[in-house]
């Protein structure tokens, strides 16, 4: 791993806030961010890489109008790092469940034609992107070790399971669009509700 100067936070924030743990499954479209497997099967995410695709993804949105991006966040964990994160850049929030038929069904109610999506799990979110698939909106991913990247078109390797982890991802996702000129209102604590508990044994060997 290279050293902190090179990341967009010190090394130890991303640890103690849990963005590099993974889970004890693993899929093969994941393996390109797996730093290393523990004894117990728990995998742990490469943060360089990580904090590359946040930087990443960063210039890709900044090409889109803000009102035709979509965060979608099905879990709770999601819903304040998505709601502060909206706030800050502009964006349109799905949080809770996804309707079928938003991106595919004219006549529905909650029918919209974003440019493109950001999806905070693409399992707990799958109908999100299936339906943007079908219609040939990009979809972008925070994905964990164990999720299938079909249908994603860029992914940030992350944690997605921790509210802490995703307001982690999502402050310093929003920091890189706003830039130096541009400070964010909101700092890292308001990304989140509750801290996670992370453990530390872990922060300590990845």
């Amino acid at each position: 791993m290279s050293e902190d100067e090179d990341l967009l936070v010190k090394r130890e924030l991303y640890l103690e806030n849990g963005v590099h743990i993974g889970t004890q499954s693993q899929n093969a479209d994941m393996e390109d961010y797996i730093f290393h497997v523990k004894k117990n099967g728990l995998a742990i995410l490469d943060l360089d890489t990580t904090d590359k695709q946040i930087r990443s993804v960063a210039n890709t949105l900044r090409k889109y109008p803000e009102d035709e991006i979509v965060v979608v966040g099905r879990k709770d964990e999601a819903y304040q790092p998505i709601k502060t994160f909206s706030e800050e850049i502009g964006t349109k929030t799905i949080n809770g469940r996804f309707m079928p038929g938003t991106f595919t069904n004219p006549q529905s109610d909650n029918f919209m034609e974003p440019e493109i999506v950001v999806v905070t799990d693409p399992e707990e979110d799958k109908q999100a992107v299936k339906e943007a698939s079908d219609v040939d909106i990009p979809v972008i991913a925070i994905a964990d070790s164990g999720n299938s990247l079909e249908n994603i078109d860029k992914v940030i390797a992350a944690n997605n399971k921790g509210e802490k982890a995703l307001a982690t991802v999502l402050y310093l996702l929003a920091d890189q669009i706003k830039g130096e000129s541009e400070p964010l209102g909101a700092n890292m604590e308001d990304f989140t509700s509750q801290p996670i508990q992370v453990d530390e044994e872990e922060a300590a060997e990845a």
